[in-house]
């Protein structure tokens, strides 16, 4: 019998709904139970990872099973340290498919070799660090989803464990790992901590392990990562009260000879009675108070933890590290903590302090004081940043920039980021850099006005245009390397990408339209950004003003005395800005310049003020910058609306910023003896330095 139509559709309804009923029943069984093992569940978020040990991990070591071995078992070994067999096996790593480490800890147990007990007790600083393991989100329970390892033993400080009087040697300490399950044969992928004086002994262990501890020598192996030497005592104090500094600077290690200081430094030695003081004659001083009485503290046994006392009691650093490398160095600036000498220089070293500024030791202590509370405090502290720089070595895709690692929000001072290691140049003088199109003919004519510039190291084409460029044989011959790199998609940014292929410090960004200059102006424009390398130096400039009619900043191109932007159609500027267009700037400012094709220049000149607090350079008197031989059709800022984009961009770049960085100044750069006529023109270095 036939069903009506409102029956019908009744029934399809009934049924629609039981499918969307069972598809959720399904997403909800996978979420919950995990069948296929693809970690969902083991986000921190979503599951609290404490909660993966029992809470009767941390126990007494006595109340921990017992097991025996012997050396007698120990097969045959390649003898080898861990700073010349180091192997790791990366594909134990992301299983779980979040980016992240996963560590599996070894459960507690009483491990005797040869009928002698490795450890009788665990240390506090070791049950802090277990603690801190099992509340990070690193932490698995199943070792087959680990990509790390930590054994059981307590090796942060290994001179109880290697006195002349312990049971334990180093080789009873050896096959003691070699027994552990998942040791393999080289302990490949498993990670021993260290924080106290000996560390060093950990090396001469044959193994791959990982070594996070203190007291590393220059020496590099890929996955290690150097600890700062903890102290027991942690001196703790009030920082928002002033601390009076009376004394310019002091050594505190206690074992040094005053013979190697001027009279002036203050140099401490141990008490003999009193392991918490220093002695200088019969003047006893609290240590590690007296720290906070110093503006300046000498560090040079890395080793002990002077240097993590320093650090605490705020007392800026001057270390003179010799073989050691510094504390968590892969990321830490320690430039902008404290003084680095060599120890040649220890004489002279009352004369050095005294030459820093009021406001450099302000800006020291502002930083020493955001990195040792971020990284250093706390043993918790000490964990997490050491496995965060580990996380970013096994996983350098997601690593973060070396500025958002020191970028102390809180402090105003801005200081010159030209010291990172990856812009130290390969060649000298300039590389341009063409974002072109599709005008060829004024493309070619700039190459060749190019490669007579003095200065000129290599020219880059950046060919922004979906179609394929002009065959090789069309190109102009040039006396300098020429390479053309296409692009995927027309985007502006893509001027700013940071290309392999450069290779000096200097960069000319150059519209492929620029034809007006002379090679005297271009050799004078990067003559000037010499001396001024933090900035940005070029030619086309613009300001900023403010709108009272509409409340509102406004893009101003007519010709002023103030200059606040200066355009990268036509501009020198230092490469490591490529790498702070894409690493460091608000990616809200970037979408924006790709989505409107416009104000890319904006964006990089809000981008150099906001780091350096400085305007740009303007060079020359030229103030006409409109290719001569290109239709209006062919020029992006003909657009009647390409204005108003512009002062949009500077409002919404401002609001995104939350201040206005832009630094309106009143200086043009000219050559010596410019306008002075009339001068023979052997007398003029540039001597076409072109009109207004």
């Amino acid at each position: 019998m036939a069903c009506s139509r409102p029956q019908w559709i009744l029934r399809q309804f009934f049924r629609i709904f039981l499918l969307i009923l069972l598809l959720l029943l399904l997403i909800l069984f996978f979420l919950v139970l995990d069948p296929l093992g693809l970690g969902w569940r083991r986000t921190p978020h979503l599951q609290p990872t404490k909660i993966l040990y029992p809470s009767s991990y941390l126990r007494p070591l006595t109340q921990t099973p017992e097991r025996y071995i012997s050396t007698n078992d120990s097969k045959e070994r390649k003898i080898c340290e861990s700073e010349s067999c180091f192997s790791f096996d990366i594909s134990k790593c992301g299983r779980l498919k979040e980016g992240r480490l996963s560590i599996y800890i070894y459960p507690l147990e009483r491990v005797f070799v040869d009928g002698k007990l490795v450890q009788e007790s665990l240390s506090r600083e070791f049950y802090h660090l277990l603690q801190s393991l099992l509340e990070s989100p690193y932490i698995v329970a199943d070792p087959a989803q680990a990509c790390l390892f930590l054994p059981p033993f307590d090796l942060l400080n290994l001179t109880p464990l290697l006195a002349q009087d312990s049971q334990v040697s180093l080789t009873q300490l050896q096959r003691a790992l070699e027994s552990l399950d998942y040791w393999g044969d080289d302990g490949a992928n498993h990670i021993l901590f260290s924080m106290f004086p000996r560390s060093h002994a950990l090396r001469t262990l044959s193994s791959s392990a990982i070594l996070i501890a203190s007291s590393f020598s220059t020496t590099r192996v890929p996955l290690h990562v150097p600890f700062l030497t903890f102290s027991p005592y942690g001196l703790t104090k009030d920082s928002d009260s002033p601390i009076r500094r009376d004394i310019l600077c002091l050594s505190a290690e206690g074992g040094e000879r005053e013979e190697l200081f001027p009279e002036d430094v203050l140099v401490l030695s141990y008490c003999r009675d009193n392991s918490r003081a220093r002695c200088k004659e019969n003047i006893i001083y609290p240590y590690p108070a007296v720290l906070a009485m110093a503006e300046f503290c000498i560090v040079r046994d890395l080793s002990q933890p002077i240097l993590w006392d320093a650090m605490a009691a705020g007392c800026i650093p001057v270390i003179i590290p010799g073989s050691y490398r510094l504390p968590f160095d892969d990321v830490i600036d320690w430039t902008r903590i404290g003084i680095l000498l060599y120890e040649h220089q220890l004489p002279e070293i009352s004369a050095i302090l005294r030459s820093v500024s009021e406001k450099r030791k302000e800006r020291l202590q502002s930083q020493l004081k955001f990195i040792f509370e971020r990284y250093f405090q706390s043993i918790p502290n000490l964990i997490s940043t050491a496995l965060e720089i580990l996380r970013e070595k096994v996983f350098p895709h997601s690593a973060v920039s070396i500025y958002q690692w020191n970028h102390n929000p809180n402090n105003n001072d801005r200081v010159s980021p030209l010291v990172e290691a990856r812009i130290s140049p390969k060649n000298p003088g300039f590389t341009a850099l063409i974002l072109a199109y599709e005008r060829i003919s004024s493309l070619f004519s700039l190459l060749e006005l190019l490669s007579k510039v003095p200065s000129l190291a290599k020219i880059l084409v950046v060919w922004n245009n979906e179609k394929v460029p002009p065959p090789v044989t069309g190109w102009p011959i040039v006396s300098k390397p020429l390479k053309v790199v296409r692009t995927k998609r027309n985007w502006m940014s893509n001027r700013f990408f940071p290309y392999t292929e450069i290779e000096t410090q200097a960069v000319f960004a150059l519209d492929d339209d620029i034809l007006m200059l002379t090679k005297d102006e271009i050799e004078f424009g990067f003559q000037t950004w010499r001396e001024f390398p933090d900035r940005l130096v070029g030619f086309p400039s613009r300001t900023h003003v403010w709108d009272n009619f509409t409340g509102r900043w406004k893009y101003e191109s007519e010709w002023t005395n103030d200059v606040s932007m200066v355009l990268t159609g036509a501009a020198f500027y230092h490469k490591y800005w490529h790498y702070a267009y894409f690493e460091e700037m608000p990616f809200a400012i970037r979408r924006a310049v790709d989505e409107q094709m416009n104000c890319e220049d904006i964006a990089m000149n809000f981008l150099i003020a906001n780091r350096t607090g400085k305007g740009p350079i303007k060079v020359g008197p030229r103030k006409k910058f409109k290719c001569p031989s290109c239709s209006k059709n062919e020029m992006l800022s003909a657009d009647t609306s390409h204005m108003r984009e512009r002062t949009d961009c500077i409002n919404d770049f401002r609001r995104i910023y939350g201040h206005l960085p832009l630094r309106p100044v009143e200086f043009r750069a000219d050559p010596v003896l410019f306008r002075l006529d009339p001068l023979p023109s052997r007398l003029l270095k540039f001597k076409d330095i072109g009109s207004l």
